[in-house]
């Protein structure tokens, strides 16, 4: 088989299973686990505490920009379809007018953030270069995909518009109004799997480095109430139908 044809189909394997393949790092995170908060230990509570804060920052700007992406986007594109590749017109102008994968920049930004927030600068090395590895052969099945099926209009694109570093002067007006419905039905889930993260990796991190369960109650409020505004949400996605928008 070609190189070409032979990376397009690894990328489509890797897109199938994305969901479940970067679990499989599970056990370098713990590796990290046992060097937790080396920036606290050196430089003290404070610039720790600050450290904590700024990797969340990073992590919800990765959401924001999968929020502002899906806020604009039609019905069949930009989905979280896992079998097979799909792409009912190509999204061309918003976001994907200054990257043409703001949703994987976002996955980028949100996992990088989880990744600083250990304090193991190999452990955020690793994720770096596994993210890129990872992500080069999807990225590079998905544009085969768009190349065969929108031909020069993808082409057209593909030239202006960089793949994953962002060119902010190139923002263009989106077809559509901002729609807040979909962008709470398609992340609301991955808003809270962001908490989760941060609020798990809290608990792990003060146990491994103060030997005992500790937790602050601003965190257990925190996980607590956006625990059952997701629980709520998922409810009134699957029960109803007020956050379904015409051609969204």
């Amino acid at each position: 088989m070609p190189l070409r044809e032979d990376i397009e189909k690894e990328g489509n394997w890797l897109f199938r299973w994305r969901s479940y393949l970067p679990l499989l790092g599970i056990p370098i995170l713990f590796i990290a686990l046992r060097n937790t908060k080396l920036i606290e230990r050196f430089f003290g509570d404070s610039t720790g505490d600050l450290w904590e804060s700024c990797s969340i920052v990073v992590s919800f700007f990765g959401l924001i920009v999968r929020c502002i992406t899906v806020g604009y986007v039609p019905r069949g594109t930009s989905g979280r379809n896992t079998k097979w590749q799909v792409a009912e017109s190509l999204n061309t102008a918003g976001v994907y007018a200054v990257v043409r994968n703001p949703l994987y920049l976002g996955n980028f930004l949100i996992v990088f953030g989880v990744a600083l927030f250990i304090q193991v600068w190999w452990f955020a090395l690793v994720m770096w270069i596994g993210f890129w590895l990872y992500y080069e052969r999807i990225i590079f099945a998905e544009e085969e995909f768009l190349r065969r099926k929108f031909v020069d209009q993808f082409v057209d694109w593909a030239k202006k518009t960089p793949a994953i570093i962002p060119r902010l002067r190139n923002w263009q007006k989106p077809d559509l109004p901002f729609s807040v419905k979909t962008v709470i039905r398609r992340e609301f889930s991955t808003y809270f799997s962001i908490v989760a993260s941060f609020f798990f990796l809290e608990i792990v991190t003060n146990l491994l480095t103060q030997k005992r369960f500790y937790v602050h109650s601003s965190w257990v409020i925190f996980f607590s109430v956006n625990l059952v505004i997701y629980l709520i949400l998922r409810i009134i996605k699957k029960k109803t139908k007020i956050l379904n928008v015409p051609g969204r």
